[in-house]
């Protein structure tokens, strides 16, 4: 910026002495002689590059015979103890344990559906009906058998208690009996399948087979029902962190699709290894009071993984390493008004967030630590450190 300055001040003052003596810069622009005015410029630029080339020879001879130009300009921070958090950043899938396809038990026609998709339903509300192809028919035949046997048990028990009749008819009753009861038992069973019933208190996500179809025992779907009340998300942790993150961790979850962060805790560390990836599970649990939140919706996961109430944190950008490796800052010492001197201070460092990095050792809450122009001062060099506003 000087030097231009000069520059200026140097054409300006030619041009108005003139590289001519007798025609000034004004007069021989009004002439209009091209080959006079190339002439005059060529002067005035070889003026001006040799006062240039002067003005940096003066330049440099001040800076050395003037302490005060050498010494660097810079500004500082005070190192202060604070609370620091570090996450973990994984990615998870949200799921739920009452997330089921209700399959067929019963071989048959479903000759009725009940209930329609996003309809609530209770616990054992029944949902379908199979065609039982005459089983219950089947069943009230038993029970009437079973109620004679049962009948004939009696009488022939009342009579074995007074010593009446052999025991031989009174086993062969009371077996018969028996054989009947369970025989009503595994048909009521039986008929029961004919009825499928909501296994747990949810919303049908999914009609999945339609009236009229006929539906075989373990092959057949014909609902989905889901709950979202127990939700939890699902990720995968590497496993240096098996220590560190445990239940009850705090846990920051971003759903980006839904725009949404919830603030949640580890339910549940996984205690096996997978060998393939050298990871291990961990579940989150989340309220979902609104049921915005869906299985299978990807979820950014960050999990907190170490804390320390008293970190000194300082910017990684400061930060510049020896040749034997050590990492090195640079603070103030002997501190006079805006004067000072830079002192090299050696520190061992923890984790990193963002753009800082905990500070374990060789600083101390308090410290002043040089920011802009860390990296051109030197040990034991007279600095002046600048006011930031």
């Amino acid at each position: 910026m000087k030097y231009t300055v000069l520059t200026l001040l140097t054409a300006i003052l030619l041009s108005s002495c003139g590289g001519d003596k007798n025609a000034s810069v004004e007069d021989i622009i009004a002439s209009k002689d091209l080959e006079q005015i190339r002439k005059k410029k060529a002067e005035l630029d070889a003026s001006a590059q040799d006062i240039a080339a002067k003005l940096k020879l003066l330049e440099k001879e001040i800076k050395a015979l003037d302490p005060q130009e050498k010494i660097p300009l810079i500004t500082t921070f005070n190192a202060e103890e604070s609370l620091f958090n570090h996450f973990v950043e994984v990615q998870g899938n949200v799921s739920t344990k009452q997330n089921v396809v209700i399959m067929a038990e019963y071989s048959g026609v479903l000759t009725k559906v009940y209930v329609k998709e996003g309809q609530k339903v209770r616990k054992g509300q029944t949902l379908a009906k199979i065609d039982d192809g005459g089983l219950s028919q089947q069943l009230a035949q038993v029970k009437i058998q079973a109620d004679l046997a049962k009948t004939t048990f009696e009488r022939q028990k009342r009579l074995w208690d007074q010593k009446i009749g052999s025991e031989i008819q009174y086993l062969q009753a009371k077996s018969s009996y028996e054989a009947q009861e369970q025989m009503v038992n595994q048909l009521q069973q039986q008929v029961g399948k004919t009825l499928v019933k909501a296994p747990f208190s949810g919303t049908i996500d999914d009609v999945i087979t339609d009236p009229g179809s006929v539906v075989a025992p373990g092959q057949s779907q014909l609902f989905r029902i889901v709950n979202l009340d127990d939700m939890y998300i699902e990720t995968d942790v590497p496993e240096r962190y098996i220590p560190s993150i445990i239940p009850g961790k705090e846990v920051k979850v971003n759903f980006p699709v839904l725009g949404k962060d919830v603030d949640a805790k580890v339910r549940q560390a996984g205690n096996f290894i997978n060998p393939a990836n050298r990871t291990f599970k961990v579940e989150v649990a989340f309220p979902n009071k609104d049921k915005s939140i869906k299985p299978n919706l990807t979820a950014k996961l960050k999990i907190n993984d170490y804390t320390n109430d008293k970190a000194i944190l300082i910017p990684q950008s400061i930060i510049s390493e020896n040749a034997e490796g050590d990492q090195y800052v640079y603070t103030v010492s002997d501190k006079e008004g805006k004067m000072a001197k830079a002192k090299r201070a050696i520190i061992t460092t923890g984790k990193t967030q963002g753009d800082n990095i905990e500070v374990l050792s060789g600083i101390m809450d308090g410290d002043e630590i040089i920011d802009e122009g860390a990296r051109s001062v030197k040990e034991g060099q007279d600095v002046k450190i600048l006011t930031v506003e």
